[in-house]
């Protein structure tokens, strides 16, 4: 028997799973890991290597012994991780420094650019669209600035699911999704933008090799073998960011198509073609795709599974004691009180996420407003219900705005990742959008995306389109309830007023800011 790996790297935690080559989930291991702030670096995120490759090996490990999988088996192996998080590396190809995701500590930075140079954000946004809010540039500037002893090792630059892959076979190589979200980077052409680095003052010769989704960049070598119990007959296979792959193993992989990740962030992705001009006023982020010749125009919603997350672990003790009896998941548990709340949530109004805003991007301070003392009606089960529905809310606002830009018809949506697991939530997406949403049959998208990946460069499949047209079957479609849709737009507006006023309090430094790009 053969099969295919990914290992997904996302915010929250780091897994491994095992398909066989008709697309099948075999085996999973999975680990939650976090990103400290580094002391003395407000609003930094930074991220271990040496305690995350631990964890990394041994979902691994795991994944195989769960599987009871002969490592020899394994034909080949990509990566996906969460985008905008970087590792840097010397001339060894030993890493040097590395943040995840959403660090935020380069804000004197961002400052500098926006004052040195005043048109750069928009001129380099055009061209690869992405601003400084979640960029690389102003990140690197930070470490010359603060770190120049470690600046003047740096030799190479990649992402962290590229540094998984560099780890497995000694190659630091990346792809275009990946490779795009640093900013430093041409959505037309797929590839590094260079110039961009030169214009700003920093190196430009740190980017290491951009290719397709899909290609071989080498084998397991004897050391990661050893760490991993993987054969070094194994292929080490490009693979991409975790948006875009994951959308690509939903079978997203067509203009026009949309779909929802719903995992520790949310993602609202509309794909167009390569040649779309991104929009003058930097509302939205624009992405290359895993698929040669597109884009996708993307919303995001902070910390949607992460804030679940807290809710379960700050306030439900209880009912993870109440769902060990039962046997089932503590989410399974919440979802089936939750069902039992009407629409609205007896008005509960999450505050937490703020819809997309690219360019000038920050998020109120976390609260629930109107909460009542009546114990019937304001309880765990409504607030859980609440927090569903405002992850709902948020992400319809942001496909509208990518529909005034792309000027798609939006009336069904792929929903996928962890959220798309909840029947409750499920549905109620249906009834926030009014779109008809599909589940696929594997609820591991992303990391299906990365074995068909693997696949290619193994020659299993000729292509991730033809394999992910073939092999994406779906489980469940929920049509919306349109009398619902009809009260949660009123729902939806009253929430787009109530975040102006929480957005305000922040802004006179009454409250603090949950999240806040750098140089704001």
């Amino acid at each position: 028997m053969s099969y295919l790996m990914a290992i997904d790297a996302g915010t929250g935690s780091i897994r491994a799973v095992v398909f066989d080559t008709k697309g099948n989930q075999i085996s999973m291991a999975q680990k939650e890991w976090t990103h400290l702030v580094e002391a003395g670096v407000p609003n930094s995120m930074s991220f271990d290597f040496d305690k995350n490759w631990v964890l990394a090996c041994g979902v691994i490990k795991e994944s195989l012994a769960c599987g009871n999988i002969d490592a020899k088996d394994i034909l080949a192996l990509s990566a996906t991780s969460m985008r905008e998080g970087i590792v840097l590396y010397d001339e060894n190809g030993d890493e040097l420094w590395g943040v995840a995701n959403v660090d935020a500590r380069a804000d004197k930075e961002v400052k500098y650019l926006k004052k040195n140079f005043p048109e750069i954000e928009q001129e380099f946004y055009a061209l690869s669209g992405q601003t400084f809010a979640l960029g690389a540039l102003p990140r690197i500037m930070w470490l010359k600035n603060n770190r120049p002893e470690i600046y003047e090792k740096v030799a190479k630059i990649s992402m962290i699911g590229d540094w998984l892959l560099a780890r497995l076979s000694g190659i630091i190589a990346t792809d275009p999704s990946n490779g795009g979200t640093t900013g430093i980077f041409s959505l037309e052409n797929r590839d590094w933008h260079v110039e961009m680095a030169e214009k700003v003052g920093l190196k430009s010769d740190i980017f290491p090799p951009c290719y397709e989704v899909g290609t071989i960049i080498g084998d397991v070598t004897q050391t990661a073998s050893s760490e991993t119990g993987l054969s070094t007959t194994t292929k080490i296979v490009t693979g991409g960011g975790d948006v875009q792959l994951g959308s690509a193993g939903l079978g997203v992989v067509e203009d026009g198509q949309v779909a929802i990740l719903g995992g520790s962030f949310w993602q609202q992705i509309v794909n167009i073609k390569s040649d779309v001009k991104p929009p003058k006023d930097m509302g939205i982020r624009v992405n290359p795709h895993v698929v040669a010749g597109l884009s996708q125009a993307e919303g995001i919603t902070f910390f949607s599974g992460l804030v679940m997350r807290w809710f379960r672990d700050a306030f439900c003790d209880l009912e993870k004691l109440e769902a060990s009896d039962m046997g089932i998941d503590v989410y399974t548990l919440l979802e089936q009180k939750a069902s039992k709340v009407p629409v609205g949530s007896h008005g509960i109004m999450p505050i937490f996420s703020d819809t997309m805003k690219y360019g000038k991007w920050y998020h109120a301070s976390p609260s629930f407003l109107n909460l009542s003392i009546d114990p019937e009606v304001c309880n765990r089960a409504s607030m859980f219900k609440a927090l569903q529905e405002n992850a709902c809310i948020v992400s319809a606002i942001n496909l509208e705005k990518i529909k005034e830009f792309t000027g798609v018809e939006i009336d069904e949506v792929v929903f996928a990742g962890g959220a798309s697991k909840g029947e409750l939530w499920s549905q109620t997406l249906a009834d926030v959008t009014g779109c008809r949403v599909k589940i696929l049959k594997v609820t591991e998208a992303t990391a299906l995306g990365a074995c068909i990946s693997a696949g290619v460069g193994a020659g299993v499949y000729n292509s991730l389109v033809e394999a992910l047209k073939e092999l994406v079957v779906w489980d469940k479609v929920y049509e919306p309830n349109m009398d619902n849709h009809k009260k949660y737009e009123e729902i939806k507006n009253k929430w787009i007023k109530a975040y102006e006023v929480q957005l305000k309090l922040v802004d006179d430094n009454i409250t603090t800011s949950m999240w806040k790009a750098p140089g704001l």
